[in-house]
């Protein structure tokens, strides 16, 4: 076929790239993206955060449902697990997203090219038996499950993320190799619906990048539900069979091997970029030592008209902080100067309850010898929480001793991940924590729970 020549073509339709596209249409520029798989939206939609936060969302309905409506005087029969309509949901909610970003391509009008795009120089990229040509090209080919070495994943009793989003039955026991996001999210789902879930962390805690009091509150909240902690210890081994999966596990200072035995094992120890069969040796891209496509502070890579964003870049790997990115450099190909304040994207486990953070931890602002002042409340004191009868966790503010800025923020409870946004727009604009309690809060509301833990900066919370 004729060479096919546009503005702007994008190597991957996750949030990164799929968002990139649009803005840049919007912009008027032609715009052409190139996604491998048939449905659009990347890892994050198909097999990431949309399906997983469905079956969050429907397994906290079940155990609502089984240990808390009898506290709220509400009676009901027999609950029974429906595991064939709950992952039916799951999918209609993947489905509507793909469908969603395919109408948002058509009304933009964005060609759509299904394959795999691989970067030939020049300006050029390849896609099956097209030939693409664009005076800006934009890689946002995402991230894929990090592999643990000497363990083979075949997602049916060795999961990754992909297969634990899927199980045929509920299994009756569950390892989860590694105790970060992913492997908490999915533990806390299968264990919900009856697994017996052990985490094993090579670390000494659990959420090892969050606020060290958070996650040391978080593993005693998940300890109460029932989830089983192994912390300091690798695996070194994994045997399946049709029984199960048989785990060698020791100490990660050194020391005694011990077994352990599940139904099903979930490997979750992180993601890593995902460059393969881009061509990027061909156009000149390099790579960092960990990986990472190489950029400037504009997105630029080592190759003449060739840009980056998302998960294959330095920084979190966040869907929303791919959005970000693929909005921004769009602005910026289009000569406007926006900007990213990476101090003010927010994290969030969707766990119940829930952790969200933003900006710096306690250990970091140590780390780097800033004064800082520190404000916390609990959700026990908060009236509506207690009324909704969810009181675990609490807020902490961290503000600049020097700058009376607002430097961090870091919550465990439930609907954390609404709350915190508050505290991201206050970093955003630069707010004490003054600005913030002198702002009326609605109550009764868990959002007050903000509002006292600025206060509790300046040591004058009321409630408590």
């Amino acid at each position: 076929m004729a060479e096919q020549a546009f503005d702007v073509v994008v190597i991957g339709a996750g949030p990164g790239g799929y968002t990139a596209a649009i803005r840049a249409a919007q912009l008027g520029f032609t715009v052409a993206c190139i996604e491998k798989d048939p449905g659009l939206g990347g890892t994050c939609t198909n097999v990431g955060c949309i399906p997983s936060k469905a079956l969050l969302h429907s397994s906290e309905l079940y155990h609502e449902a089984t240990h808390g409506f009898a506290q709220h005087g509400i009676k009901v029969g027999k609950i029974e697990i429906d595991l064939p309509a709950m992952l039916a949901q799951k999918q209609s909610v993947v489905t509507s997203s793909n469908k969603g970003i395919e109408f948002l391509f058509k009304k933009n009008k964005i060609t759509r090219f299904l394959g795999e795009g691989s970067l030939l120089g020049g300006g050029k990229v390849q896609v099956g038996a097209d030939t693409l040509s664009a005076k800006h090209i934009i890689l946002a080919p995402g991230s894929e499950v990090t592999p643990l070495p000497g363990i083979d994943i075949d997602e049916e009793k060795v999961v990754s993320s992909t297969g634990a989003l899927k199980l045929a039955a509920v299994p009756k026991t569950m390892v989860v190799i590694g105790g970060g996001v992913i492997g908490l999210e999915l533990g806390s789902v299968w264990s919900r619906l009856g697994a017996e879930v052990t985490v094993v962390e090579f670390l000494d805690r659990i959420l090892p990048t969050n606020d060290g009091e958070v996650s040391k509150q978080m593993q005693r909240v998940l300890t109460k539900q029932g989830l089983k902690f192994k912390l300091g210890t690798k695996v070194t081994s994994a045997k399946a069979s049709k029984k199960g999966v048989t785990l060698s596990v020791a100490p990660a200072a050194g020391g005694d091997a011990e077994e352990l035995t599940a139904d099903v094992v979930l490997v979750s120890i992180g993601r890593r970029p995902y460059t393969k069969g881009l061509g990027l040796g061909k156009a000149g891209v390099e790579l960092d030592e960990r990986g990472r496509i190489k950029v400037d502070d504009h997105f630029a890579t080592t190759a003449p008209g060739v840009y980056a964003i998302g998960d294959c870049i330095r920084g979190a790997m966040l869907a929303h902080k791919a959005e970000e990115e693929g909005v921004v450099l769009a602005e910026m190909l289009a000569g406007q100067k926006p900007h990213i304040n990476y101090d003010a994207i927010p994290g969030v486990v969707y766990t119940w309850p829930e952790v969200a953070s933003v900006g710096k931890t306690e250990e970091e602002l140590k780390a780097a010898g800033v004064q800082y002042k520190t404000g916390k409340f609990p959700f026990t004191a908060n009236a509506r929480a207690r009324a909704m009868t969810m009181t675990d966790g609490f807020v902490k503010i961290l503000e600049d001793a020097a700058t009376q800025k607002i430097v961090g923020c870091h919550i465990i409870g439930a609907d954390a991940g609404h709350i915190i946004q508050e505290v991201v727009q206050a970093i955003e604009f630069g707010a004490s924590a003054e600005d913030v309690f002198r702002t009326v809060h609605a109550h009764p509301a868990l959002t007050e729970a903000v509002k006292e833990a600025a206060l509790a900066v300046e040591g004058r919370p009321i409630n408590i």
